[in-house]
C-alpha cells in the first residue's frame, strides 16, 4: 500500500506543474522599449532641437512644443533656413493660423507681410530626395551628396536587403503603398527607390512630422511657414513637400486646437489664432532650460524586438496579430532625459 501511495504521489508531482506553471508574460512594445539598456539609446543634440512656446492656454498653463530637426543628408537647405529664422527670432509674435482636422496644424505669418531675414536659401525641388554618389547618383544642384564610407554603404545595403525580407521587423510584411521600400535610418522613417541599390531616399510624412509650407511648384517654401501632421499619415505628400523634423514633445498643444472653419482649416477670425511667443534652437536657451531627449537606436536589437512587437501584437489584449505594419505605425521611441 505504501508503495502504491508513493507511486501516486510521484505521478501527481509530474502532472501538477503542467497545470500550475504560469506562462511568461509577453511584453508590449512599450515595455520592450522601457527595458532597453542605456547603450541602445542615442542622445539628441540640443542643437538639433527647436523649442516653440505658444501663448498659455485658457487656464494659464504654459504650452511648449519641442521639434527634432531632420538629420543629414535630408532637407538640409530648408533646415539651414529654419536655423536662421530662429536665430533672427522671426517667429516671435506670429501664430498657429491653420488647423485642419485629421491633417495638419500650421504656423507662420498669417499676414504674409513680415519681412524675412536676409541670407535664406532657395532650395530646389530635387532636394526632396537624397542621393549617394556611391550608388552612381550624380550630385544635385552642383553640390556633392554625402559620400558614404565603405562600412556605412555595406550597412545600408544589408539593411535594405533585410527590410525587403521583413527581417528587421520579425518577418512581418512591410509592403508600402507609397514607396518601393521603407526602412529606418538613424532614427527616422525613410522611403527608398530600390530594394537592390540604396540610392535615392526620402523622409516620410508620419504622425508628428514637420514639413515646409509652400505655394505651387516650382516654389518649395523658405521654411518660414511650417506645419505638423496631426492626423492619419498623409504619405501622398512624400517627395512633394520637404520634411524637416518631427514633434517629439507637446504634440497635444497642436492636435487639440480648435479646427479652423475657413478653407483648408485656416482660421477666419484673427482672434482664433494661437500666438507664438518664441521659437528658438535649444542651444540659445540657458543651459538649465535646454530640453534633453534621446531615441531608441533603430539599429539596435531592442528596436528590432520593438518593431516586431508592433507588427505582431502578442500581449494579452490582442487576439489576432496583424502580421505586418505600416512604417508610420512603428513610431521610434523618444524619451526625456533628466538634467545631470
Amino acid at each position: 500500500m505504501k508503495h502504491l501511495l508513493l507511486s501516486a504521489a510521484l505521478a501527481a508531482s509530474l502532472i501538477l506543474p503542467a497545470y500550475g506553471a504560469e506562462p511568461a508574460p509577453i511584453p508590449s512594445p512599450g515595455e520592450i522599449a522601457a527595458a532597453a539598456p542605456a547603450s541602445d539609446w542615442v542622445a539628441i543634440a540640443p542643437s538639433d532641437l527647436l523649442v516653440m512656446d505658444l501663448a498659455p492656454d485658457a487656464k494659464g498653463k504654459p504650452r511648449h512644443v519641442v521639434i527634432q530637426l531632420m538629420s543629414a543628408p535630408f532637407s538640409q537647405g530648408w533646415i539651414g533656413n529654419i536655423r536662421k529664422l530662429a536665430a533672427a527670432h522671426w517667429w516671435d509674435g506670429t501664430s498657429v493660423n491653420r488647423v485642419q482636422d485629421n491633417y495638419v496644424a500650421q504656423w507662420g505669418d498669417a499676414t504674409e507681410k513680415k519681412a524675412l531675414p536676409t541670407g535664406l536659401t532657395a532650395v530646389s525641388e530635387s532636394r526632396y530626395v537624397a542621393s549617394d554618389p556611391a550608388s552612381g547618383q550624380a550630385a544635385v544642384d552642383g553640390k556633392p551628396a554625402i559620400r558614404l564610407s565603405k562600412d556605412e554603404a555595406n550597412r545600408r545595403a544589408k539593411q535594405f536587403e533585410q527590410a525587403g525580407k521583413g527581417d528587421i521587423f520579425g518577418g512581418a510584411s512591410m509592403a508600402d503603398a507609397y514607396a518601393p521600400g521603407v526602412m529606418f535610418e538613424s532614427g527616422w522613417p525613410i522611403g527608398y527607390s530600390s530594394a537592390q541599390v540604396p540610392d535615392s531616399r526620402w523622409p516620410l510624412h508620419c504622425y508628428g512630422a514637420v514639413g515646409v509650407g509652400r505655394n505651387l511648384s516650382p516654389d518649395t517654401g523658405s521654411g518660414a511657414e511650417l506645419y505638423a501632421v496631426i492626423g492619419h499619415a498623409p504619405r501622398h505628400l512624400d517627395r512633394n513637400i520637404a520634411v524637416v523634423g518631427r514633434v517629439i514633445s507637446g504634440i497635444e498643444h497642436l492636435s487639440s486646437l480648435p479646427r479652423g472653419t475657413g478653407a483648408l482649416g485656416f482660421y477666419e477670425d484673427a482672434a482664433e489664432r494661437v500666438a507664438i511667443t518664441s521659437i528658438r534652437v535649444a542651444t540659445e536657451l540657458p543651459a538649465a532650460d535646454q530640453p534633453r531627449f534621446e531615441y531608441l537606436s533603430t539599429e539596435s536589437d531592442s528596436f528590432a524586438r520593438y518593431a516586431d512587437a508592433r507588427a505582431n501584437r502578442r500581449d494579452p489584449f490582442f487576439i489576432t496579430p496583424a502580421g505586418g505594419a505600416d512604417i508610420c505605425n512603428i513610431p521610434v521611441p523618444v524619451r526625456p532625459v533628466a538634467a545631470k
